[in-house]
Order: C-alpha cells, then sequence, then structure tokens
C-alpha cells in the first residue's frame, strides 16, 4: 500500500513511451495540428486584402463641346 509496483511502474513507462514517443501518433497530430492552425491563418489574411479597383476609363468630349470651345 502506498509504494509503487512493478505494474504501476510499467504501466507509467508505457503512458510515457506513447505520448512522448519519437514518431508517436500523438507528436504527428500535433503537427498536423499546427499546419492546419497556420493554413487557417493564411486564409484569413489573404481575405481581408481588398480586390483591385476596375481600371478606370476617360471618356472622349462630345462634339459640340468642342465646337462652342472653338467659337469663342
Amino acid at each position: 500500500m502506498g509504494g509503487l509496483s512493478f505494474w504501476h511502474i510499467l504501466l507509467l513507462a508505457a503512458i510515457v513511451l506513447v505520448l512522448f514517443g519519437g514518431r508517436g501518433k500523438i507528436s504527428d497530430f500535433m503537427g498536423d495540428f499546427a499546419k492546419g492552425i497556420k493554413s487557417f491563418k493564411k486564409g484569413l489574411a489573404d481575405e481581408e486584402t481588398p480586390p483591385p479597383a476596375p481600371p478606370r476609363t476617360i471618356e472622349a468630349a462630345d462634339e459640340t463641346t468642342k465646337k462652342d470651345t472653338a467659337a469663342h
């Protein structure tokens, strides 16, 4: 009672190995999770940029306006 038996130590070692193992499922999952967050932030940043304004055109002056200004 109160002491750690062989089975307790074995169970703790197995848990540590699964959680902190070199190429374990949890480390891969956390890497994929971080990539997802970066992709999400990049997507939000792309949406904030306004679309480019359409090009402005210069309209030609009316022929009657040209004749009126030439007569004066």
